[in-house]
């Protein structure tokens, strides 16, 4: 991805646009006793699509603004999403991600690693909670429910992204291979 400063400000547009969606409507849903989280689901699409610095930044920036916006521990959702965002890009760099399944597959395993470094990171910072066995219920929906967001998310993503993204630059011919076609 190239970032000039017309594609910096479209995702931050994202950014801001997905932290609000899932503060305002996503953490109201309940379905199955669970809200969808979708903050993991931006970072991991803006860090296939940019790759692991993207990711990182973007990681960072999303769990900083949530940790402000939500009055919480500062820095816990940033550094949960930072390592979120570097993995997959990262994932990015090092193998196909053109595969119909790979995208969602990735969001959802994703997800229980950004649910379960934010429960260590608040468990280290001495935030007491209650244990119980529903919090497993609890992330194993939650990666359901990204698995299936992703679709949309990312194609929405990559629409709102398409000229800065390399591989769907338009391709030039070349005016003599253009001529030896015609003359076939």
């Amino acid at each position: 991805m190239i970032v000039t400063p017309r594609i910096a400000g479209r995702i931050a547009g994202l950014v801001f646009l997905g932290v609000i969606l899932q503060l305002a409507f996503f953490s109201r849903v309940s379905l199955f006793g669970t809200s969808p989280d979708v903050t993991p689901v931006i970072v991991v699409c803006l860090a296939l699509l940019g790759g692991s610095l993207a990711g990182a930044v973007v990681g960072f920036s999303t769990g900083l603004l949530i940790d402000t916006l939500q009055y919480q521990t500062l820095g816990a959702s940033s550094l949960a999403l930072i390592l979120v965002g570097y993995i997959a890009g990262r994932y990015r760099e090092s193998f196909d991600v053109s595969g119909r399944f790979s995208a969602p597959l990735l969001v959802a395993s994703l997800t229980l690693v950004a649910v379960l470094a934010f429960s260590l990171i608040q468990l280290m910072l001495g935030v007491e909670a209650d244990l119980s066995a529903l919090i497993l219920r609890d992330t194993l929906m939650k990666a359901l429910y990204n698995f299936l967001l992703t679709g949309p998310i990312y194609a929405g993503m990559r629409w709102a992204l398409r000229p800065a993204l390399i591989e769907d630059a338009p391709r030039r011919r070349s005016v003599v291979a253009a001529a030896m076609r015609t003359a076939r």
